[in-house]
């Protein structure tokens, strides 16, 4: 009897340790981790002095990738003038993305050969100055990237739309065109000045004005009977709507078959 009493008591054991844990573990299930304190935007508190529950930004700090500390970069300029150099190397996949660049944004107004005559100027928009103008061929490379940076005049800036990069992947191919509309040939390497040489002398120029080799039709002249029967007659106006007689015409004809009978 003891016996059954013992093992009834250790079956109950497992039993009564699941339901005290399940009561503990509900417990603990309460709302405070969905609905936690915070502060929503804004909102006033009352642990700060000033009452603020939005702190202000620590002294000098910056935000993660807002970083820049390569001023020729960002700027175009170093201790307050505009640089002449480019701030990382130049490639050619750098050029022609610069060409593109080129091409969407600034050809409306500087034209695709960089001298002002873009399409919206032909429209009434103010022109801008050529490229090829020898105060722009003579400006440091960081003035065209500042001036896309924060504008000039009537242009406004394009910091918002072209990044850092492409500004001067931009300037890049500005400087390209300004060399290839003021380029002589001894800006050519002389390896390769020798080949353009020879094939410029092999190129056939077309003559400006070719002869024109095709047919066309010349009307045959009026035949001289004709003429001179015609040459004493009167003719009415051209513009009284008027026919010239029929007789005026027979007469010169037969005047000649009337001789050879003769």
């Amino acid at each position: 009897m003891r016996r059954r009493e013992f093992n009834l008591r250790n079956n109950r054991l497992p039993l009564a340790a699941a339901i005290l844990l399940a009561s503990l573990t509900a417990a603990g299930c309460r709302r405070d981790m969905q609905d936690e304190p915070k502060y929503k935007p804004l909102a006033e508190s009352q642990f700060f002095n000033d009452h603020r529950s939005a702190r202000p930004a620590v002294d000098d700090t910056v935000a993660r990738g807002y970083l820049k500390t390569n001023l020729a970069l960002y700027t175009g300029k170093m201790n307050g003038q505009d640089i002449d150099y480019f701030p990382f190397p130049i490639t050619r996949a750098d050029l022609e993305q610069g060409q593109n660049r080129f091409q969407v944004y600034c050809t409306p107004c500087h034209g695709r050969l960089g001298d002002g005559d873009g399409m919206i100027v032909k429209r009434g928009y103010r022109q801008p100055p050529s490229y090829h103008a020898d105060r722009l061929m003579k400006a440091p490379v960081g003035h065209f990237f500042d001036v896309m940076s924060n504008g000039f005049g009537a242009m406004p800036s394009y910091a918002s739309r072209v990044p850092v990069q492409d500004r001067w992947r931009i300037a890049a191919y500005i400087r390209a065109l300004q060399l290839s509309e003021n380029a002589k040939i001894t800006d050519v390497p002389e390896e390769q000045r020798a080949k353009l040489m020879a094939a410029s002398e092999k190129e056939d120029i077309p003559e400006p004005n070719p002869p024109n080799t095709g047919t066309s039709y010349t009307p045959p002249p009026p035949e001289p009977a004709a003429m001179e029967g015609l040459r004493g007659a009167e003719l009415p106006n051209p513009y009284s709507g008027e026919i010239p007689p029929a007789t005026t015409q027979k007469s010169a004809a037969a005047a000649p078959a009337t001789g050879g009978s003769k």
